[in-house]
């Protein structure tokens, strides 16, 4: 059963402290349990009524947790010989809450060509899944810069094996219809969507990669309008909308006014949290008048991290009643690929060095 660590309103504040500071030991925990078996199907009930009552199920606070780019290649490839481990010692802290997202910058495939005019291309098999799930991860984003390095056949395969695993994604699909459909499931009371595009692509792809009424493919955010109506479309009949962006400018700590001119238009669009990457590097997070944004999560687990690149984290954020009421950010640094978290001065002094990133951001410490 899934860890209830929060238990009540009256305990969110000293809760939410809980989950956000589990995760200093090893890989160890209470399985969550998991929503809705894939993007195309009826979404999971994880909190629901008394049986018999015929009363909805109280809104209770919960905790949502954001890891950045996750990919299997170079040292990484053999862990998934293990799915259940293959994470590491972070998956207690992504198991701790209610639910947990990364970015899946990798095609799922084991065929396919890759894409002409890309000096790096990403590809994991199927088995990637379980170890995002064995991780305690709920759903992944595909929309990004390598969720097609294997063009249509990957597509395919990719198409394939979320389906076959009813892994929850979001970004990527048959058509644009089901590219930009948000997840949806109900935890705690709270019923959340989460859409899934990417702002990055090459300009050569764009035509192969994007997908539209009538070719599979991922979705953009590149197209403002589609992506607001997506957004103005998952807050029908939601609570809380999360949307996740592949966005930016590698090796930039600070967000390109084309990131700040989205995030406006999402937040007035409905959007609740906003969070992405692709920069490689941590970015500024805050609140942009009652939404939550991060404009970029770093690498989470990640072959070729070091230096600045090796600076990661995890987003810890409590929402109560359809809002974010508090946030954190847990300080890591990739080793061997694999994000461990800081402890004690050199996660203070992240933490602080973070924070600071936040002034370049035009985002709040506090909603307004």
């Amino acid at each position: 059963m899934r860890r209830n660590i929060i238990v009540a309103t009256a305990l969110g504040g000293a809760a939410f402290l809980a989950v956000a500071a589990a995760g200093c030991g090893g890989d160890s925990g209470a399985p969550k349990a998991q929503g809705a078996t894939g993007a195309s199907t009826p979404p999971a009930i994880k909190s629901g009524p008394v049986a018999g009552s015929g009363a909805p199920a109280a809104k209770q606070p919960i905790t949502l947790a954001f890891g950045g780019d996750v990919h299997f290649e170079g040292v990484l490839r053999p862990r998934l010989a293990a799915p259940s481990t293959a994470l590491g010692p972070i998956a207690r802290t992504l198991k701790a809450a209610d639910l947990a997202m990364v970015n899946l910058e990798t095609a799922i495939t084991t065929g396919g060509t890759k894409a002409p005019g890309k000096e790096f291309t990403f590809r994991a098999p199927p088995s990637a899944f379980a170890a995002l799930k064995a991780a305690g991860i709920d759903v992944a984003s595909m929309a990004n810069n390598h969720g097609m390095d294997y063009m249509e056949a990957g597509l395919r395969d990719s198409l394939k094996a979320i389906k076959a695993s009813g892994f929850p994604t979001v970004g990527i699909g048959r058509d644009a219809a089901e590219a930009y459909k948000p997840y949806r499931t109900t935890v705690k009371g709270n019923r959340l969507a989460v859409v899934g595009a990417t702002q990055v692509l090459d300009d050569h792809l764009i035509p192969a990669w994007t997908a539209t009424d009538t070719k599979g493919g991922l979705a953009s955010a590149k197209d403002v309008e589609r992506m607001v109506q997506a957004v103005r479309d998952a807050r029908k009949g939601s609570d809380v909308v999360i949307v996740h962006l592949h966005w930016g400018q590698e090796m930039a700590t600070c967000p390109l006014p084309r990131q700040k001119e989205l995030a406006q238009r999402l937040t007035e669009a409905g959007a609740d949290v906003i969070v992405g990457g692709h920069a490689h590097v941590p970015q500024g997070g805050g609140y942009m008048h009652g939404t939550y944004v991060h404009y970029g999560l770093g690498n989470f687990v990640f072959y070729s991290a070091s230096g600045p690149t090796a600076n990661s984290g995890v987003l810890v954020l409590r929402v109560q009643n359809g809002k974010v009421t508090a946030d954190k950010w847990k300080p890591a640094r990739i080793s061997g690929g694999l994000p461990r978290l800081l402890n004690g001065a050199a996660a203070a002094a992240e933490s602080k060095r973070w924070t600071a990133l936040r002034g370049c951001s035009g985002l709040s410490a506090r909603p307004s």
